[in-house]
C-alpha cells in the first residue's frame, strides 16, 4: 500500500511540476534504505530504540 501511495504521489508531483521530496540518485535512495536497515538491526540485535 505504501509503494502504491508513493507512485501516486510520484505521479502528482510530476503532473505539477514539482520537485520530488526524494534523492534524485540511486546512492541516495540507497542511503534511506540503509538507514532503515540499521535502525532494525539496532533494535533486533542490540535491543536498542524500537
Amino acid at each position: 500500500m505504501a509503494l502504491f501511495t508513493g507512485f501516486v504521489m510520484g505521479m502528482i508531483f510530476c503532473r505539477l511540476s514539482l520537485p520530488v521530496p526524494a534523492p534524485p540518485t540511486l546512492a541516495g535512495v540507497m542511503g534511506i534504505v540503509g538507514i532503515f536497515l540499521g535502525y532494525i538491526a539496532g533494535v533486533k540485535w542490540f535491543g536498542w530504540g524500537g
